[in-house]
């Protein structure tokens, strides 16, 4: 069964980091939230998240994607957090799916993941990396690379990582009991 890592921030953007653990689990897929610490995390708009692991305690396991939510300041305590650009490093070197939502992606740009890659994300996020492709769409794929807009595009985001994780068919099943 794939295994993916959701860091979550304070400040993250709660109807992504909700949509993508909620959906990954609808199919099955073992998804590990962690915090930063060891504390409760409070997003973006005042709803209290509870991880299920510290990133410390995450990190001594493998996983086979990881997934950023957005939100502000979310999105700049992940990029500030030498754990997190170490771990995205590490999982591209090892060809590993590395996902990202809404401002996120500039943490992806920031580890110098995305130079030359095909991305998305909330207008002006990735203003400053001026080697990002950037893309106006709500969704992209770059090799192992899975960039999206916003909490708008959280629902697709998270069905395309069902479907890259676990195939069309379970993504069909996960969709159907969405009554989408």
């Amino acid at each position: 069964m794939p295994r993916v890592l959701v860091p979550l921030a304070p400040g993250c953007e709660e109807i992504e980091a909700v949509s993508i653990i909620d959906i990954l689990r609808r199919a099955k897929i073992e998804v590990v939230s962690a915090g930063l610490d060891a504390h409760p995390v409070r997003a973006s708009r005042g709803v209290v998240l509870l991880p299920d692991s510290t990133l410390d305690a995450a990190l001594q396991h493998e996983f086979d994607m990881i997934v950023l939510p957005g939100g502000q300041p979310g999105t700049d305590n992940l990029r500030a957090d030498a754990r997190i650009i170490a771990l995205l490093k590490q999982m591209a070197a090892q060809e590993k799916y590395i996902a990202a939502i809404c401002a996120a992606p500039s943490v992806l740009a920031a580890a110098g993941l995305l130079d030359g890659k095909r991305a998305t994300c909330f207008p002006d996020c990735l203003d400053e990396f001026p080697n990002v492709l950037l893309q106006n769409s709500a969704l992209e794929i770059d090799d192992k690379i899975i960039t999206s807009r916003g909490p708008g595009t959280a629902m697709d985001f998270a069905l395309t990582l069902v479907e890259l994780l676990a195939g069309k068919a379970t993504r069909e099943k996960v969709t159907l009991g969405l009554q989408r």
